[in-house]
């Protein structure tokens, strides 16, 4: 027997979501065939068998978490001896055959496969978050809804199945009329509307990226002592800026948001202020000041709050950032993001106005040691110089890890963001 462990996917990673199984105790597996999807609280990964031969059992089944190291599968091979774990070479030829998640949902073909118990119902159903909200608007419970997949996750295809058919399903035949001298089956009783029972709650498991964003969130939370110092500018010249600058990036086949107009304003400031750029060793107190600038970017997704990282991004001109950020903010909300594209981040970035909120106060992404969230963009009345002027403003948050960053050294580095966004034209003087 030749068992397998859940490799060290990096990133300090101590245990992972066993999403979906691929093989089937039984089945015959080859070497470096897929055969589970695990999620981290950074991506998700698909995991290659290390050996050739017969699956003699699953031991951590979909939806539970394994540990670090925690057996996984158990292999039966020919030339494997009795009872022989998998070994470290194993692990590592396991992880750099690893693929970022391309899952594509299977379609039914007419009929919904069945559950392998036939009606029973599932004790515990297997859904993304995205599945659970779109059957919660319709009223639908999963417990009924057939599955497709051979470990009874309900996917969005067998939920939209079943919503169908359901819909196309001939109305129930009203009863035979009475036969002469026989009397006619008296009418159910109604009851009254206020007497049908209904479901005032429903429950679900915290699991898959939810549950990694909960667990991310009390970390930095419960380890970090927040303090957040707030602001607005005049976005007025951002706005020019960029309608100036728009068309002759789509001739470059870019679009052009404020985001990438934002780093590039954003990053002199980071060389400047340095101690916004670092992060704190725990164990050690120390301050690790960091040399690169990787910056994390907010992002949403069917199944929440991804955080994709602009790798060296003070090195990339104004082009090349808006590429990059188009190509991570697609992949985050595919969930096809490389565990090397939602890792590293040395500070974040989190555009609220792209979600449709005027401002909110940011949760720094640990281990960093602060977060600039930038709100909507809105046309205010304001006063100048006795003056009622109409200007576009955006408002400001910038959370701070009180312990290595005051609030002087905060406001200091708000004050430098507001005057380079209000006078953007600066950013010709340091173009990459």
């Amino acid at each position: 027997m030749h068992e397998f462990m859940l490799p060290d996917l990096g990133e300090g990673m101590q245990e992972a979501e066993i999403r979906r199984w691929l093989v089937q105790p039984g089945d015959t597996i080859k070497r470096d065939q897929t055969m589970v999807e695990v999620e981290t609280d950074k991506a998700v990964v698909e995991i290659p068998s290390p050996v050739a031969g017969k699956v003699a059992a699953i031991r951590v089944p979909a939806g539970s978490t394994a540990k670090l190291g925690e057996v996984l599968v158990v292999f039966d091979t020919p030339d494997a001896p009795s009872s022989s774990p998998a070994s470290s070479s194993d692990s590592e030829v396991a992880v750099s055959a690893m693929k970022e998640e391309k899952i594509v949902n299977t379609s039914s073909n007419g009929k919904s496969a069945q559950l392998s118990n036939g009606t029973a119902k599932r004790q515990r159903v297997l859904a993304a978050p995205a599945v659970r909200k779109r059957a919660f608007e319709l009223e639908v419970d999963l417990a009924q809804v057939p599955t497709s997949q051979p470990h009874g996750r309900v996917t969005m295809d067998d939920l939209e199945t079943f919503v169908r058919e359901r819909k196309d399903a001939p109305a129930p035949t009203t009863a035979e009329p009475a036969h002469a001298g026989v009397a006619a089956p008296s009418p159910a009783l109604k009851l009254p509307e206020t007497a049908v029972a209904t479901v005032e709650e429903e429950r679900q498991p915290l699991v898959g990226l939810r549950k990694r964003i909960a667990e991310h969130m009390e970390r930095s939370w419960r380890i970090i002592p927040h303090a957040t110092a707030f602001d607005e500018l005049d976005g007025t010249e951002l706005v020019a800026l960029r309608q100036a600058l728009k068309p002759m990036a789509e001739q470059r086949g870019v679009r052009l948001t404020y985001m990438p107009l934002l780093v590039k304003l954003l990053l002199p400031l980071l060389k400047e202020f340095p101690i916004f750029n670092a992060s704190l060793d725990e164990e050690r107190r120390e301050i690790i000041y960091k040399r690169v600038y990787h910056i994390g970017i907010a992002a949403d997704s069917p199944e929440g709050l991804l955080v994709p990282v602009l790798r060296n991004a003070d090195q990339l001109s104004l082009v090349q950032i808006a590429q990059q950020l188009e190509h991570l903010i697609a992949a985050a909300q595919k969930r096809t993001l490389a565990l090397s594209e939602v890792s590293g981040s040395t500070f974040t970035l989190n555009n609220i106005g792209s979600f449709g909120g005027s401002s909110g106060t940011p949760i720094i992404n640990y281990p960093e040691v602060a977060i600039l969230a930038v709100g909507r963009l809105q046309e205010k009345a304001i006063v100048r110089n006795g003056t009622i002027l109409a200007r576009t403003m955006m408002p400001l948050a910038l959370s701070f890890d009180h312990r290595v960053i005051d609030g002087a050294m905060a406001g200091r580095l708000l004050a430098r963001f507001k005057d380079l966004v209000e006078h953007p034209q600066q950013l010709l003087l340091d173009l990459v």
